[in-house]
């Protein structure tokens, strides 16, 4: 599913470290865009189940928002704290 300029905007100003619309290299930004599409995916996947190729780029998406979550708990853990909350991420 394509997610539009704007959307993605919102997403950083909203998540983002440094609360801008630009921040889009900061670990908060790219954990929270992940997850909105794992969650486009998943939700996807409930209608269409053998959709393996979907569920394969789900399975990605998953370890690099992973990947991404250790980076940030090992260099800051308050902020790996408050995005974890901010999201709702199970842990």
């Amino acid at each position: 599913m394509y997610i539009y300029k704007e959307l993605k905007e919102e997403i950083f100003e909203k998540y983002g470290h440094n609360k801008q619309a630009a921040d889009t290299g900061s670990p908060e930004s790219q954990i929270a865009l992940f997850t909105y599409r794992i969650s486009q995916l998943t939700e996807h996947l409930k209608v269409h189940r053998k959709d393996n190729s979907t569920q394969l780029g789900l399975q990605r998406l998953v370890g690099k928002r992973r990947r991404m979550l250790d980076y940030l708990k090992n260099t800051d853990i308050e902020r790996y704290r408050a995005i974890i909350k901010e999201l709702g991420i199970r842990r």
